[in-house]
């Protein structure tokens, strides 16, 4: 029997066809690449709240202006507590105003999983550095701004062990 780990969350793109605000990520699949900006829910909390709260706690910046783009869902292999498959589904929101100042290091508590954001030219951006939620964001931007919700299916996934960042 296929055991999945399902992990829900919203994410932010902050960016456009040159540039994309990403995280330097820690914890999870997606440790030491570059993540969107975002994350889980906490109880109760509505969707624009939690975009809002993550994208200030991961990056510094406050969105003020954004737009729900749709859902979508990546699956791959990944061994964690007894899983031998993730499901990770997000909810993506463009985010085309904000205030605040882009921060390179972020305040660590407890659930915190950003070291910190920084912008990336999109040419830097691939598989073998950046999770698939920034290959999304990049191809939304790319793609003059269509969000394409089709579900993503990667064969084989690797949690890198050094950062690369």
């Amino acid at each position: 029997m296929t055991k999945y780990h399902r992990a829900f969350g919203v994410y932010g793109i902050i960016g456009d066809q040159q540039n994309l605000v990403v995280t330097k990520k820690y914890g999870g699949p997606y440790t030491n690449r570059f993540d969107l900006p975002g994350g889980s829910l906490e109880d109760g909390e509505p969707l624009a709240n939690a975009i809002r709260r993550e994208v200030q706690e991961e990056t510094g910046l406050v969105p003020t202006v954004l737009t729900q783009l749709g859902t979508t869902s990546f699956r791959y292999p990944w061994q964690f507590e007894g899983w031998a498959f993730n499901q990770h589904i997000g909810v993506f929101y463009r985010i085309t105003e904000v205030s605040g100042d882009l921060a390179a290091s972020v305040a660590r508590f407890d659930g915190q999983d950003s070291h910190g954001a920084v912008k990336m030219p999109l040419t830097e951006l691939t598989i073998k550095n950046a999770s698939p939620l920034v290959l999304k964001a990049k191809a939304y931007l790319l793609n003059s701004e269509k969000f394409d919700a089709t579900d993503t299916t990667y064969e084989t996934w690797k949690v890198l062990s050094q950062p690369v960042y």
